[in-house]
């Protein structure tokens, strides 16, 4: 499956575009959903002593799969395509790499 098969997919348990609120809906649940990965880490911090063996890697992905279903929604509801964000990400990431700014900090470097 490619990343605009998957938004495809996702569409179809979205709401409309055209629902009140619906591009804050979209941002709020991602937010969301990013937060109860923290959560998750958080009480593995806490309560599993950062023990990487007791991750539930089942867990995770399952939020992991909340996660990628808002991002491609929203990107949706922008007009954007997963794979065309996925593949200017990467180019990004090596042009960083290759000036030796990968480490550093700020969106413009």
């Amino acid at each position: 499956m490619d990343l605009d098969e998957y938004q495809r997919g996702a569409l179809r348990t979205a709401a409309p575009r055209d629902k009140r609120n619906e591009l804050l809906h979209l941002v709020l649940g991602l937010v969301g959903e990013s937060g109860e990965i923290a959560e998750k880490f958080k009480k593995w911090v806490r309560d599993l002593d950062s023990d990487e063996s007791r991750i539930d890697r089942a867990d995770i992905a399952k939020e992991l799969g909340d996660v990628l279903w808002y991002v491609a929604v929203l990107a949706d509801y922008l007009d954007l395509s997963l794979d065309d964000i996925a593949a200017a990400n990467l180019a990004k990431l090596a042009s960083r790499q290759g000036r030796g700014v990968l480490g550093g900090s700020g969106d413009n470097r």
